[in-house]
């Protein structure tokens, strides 16, 4: 009788534990939508962190302009992020993408800054100028 009861006891266990944690919200934000929101969001913080002189002058609130970008709410944005948030392990794949997006735009920008950098310095050079050259 004891074997029975705790059989059953774990056996109800286990299937109460493949409940969500969190309900899904009724206005549930799309996965791919999310991970361009929090892109968004990471770089609007990173640009505030550097105190921009373009962010200071608009004095905007980084949260309200993707509310406003993609046409959510606070309350909306909060509520995904908490469903999303209570699967660690999809909410970790969603910020790998994140980084990999990031990561992509850096070396982009950096090969960019590469190539002006050179066609800089070529219009420069002594002989262009007719300056001397120094040996």
């Amino acid at each position: 009788m004891k074997k029975a009861i705790i059989f059953f006891s774990l056996l109800l266990l286990l299937t109460n534990c493949k409940k969500e944690v969190v309900e899904k919200p009724k206005k549930l934000i799309e996965e791919d939508k999310m991970v361009n929101i929090i892109y968004d969001l990471t770089l609007l913080e990173a640009i505030k962190a550097q105190n921009s002189p373009i962010e200071n002058k608009q004095r905007t609130n980084p949260k309200n302009y993707i509310y406003k970008k993609y046409n959510i709410d606070s309350l909306q944005f909060a509520q995904s992020n908490r469903y999303y948030a209570s699967a660690i392990a999809n909410y970790k794949k969603m910020y790998e993408k994140v980084n990999q997006r990031i990561v992509a735009e850096q070396k982009l920008a950096d090969s960019m800054a590469k190539k002006s950098i050179g066609k800089k310095a070529l219009p420069s050079t002594a002989v262009d100028s007719g300056a001397p050259q120094v040996p």
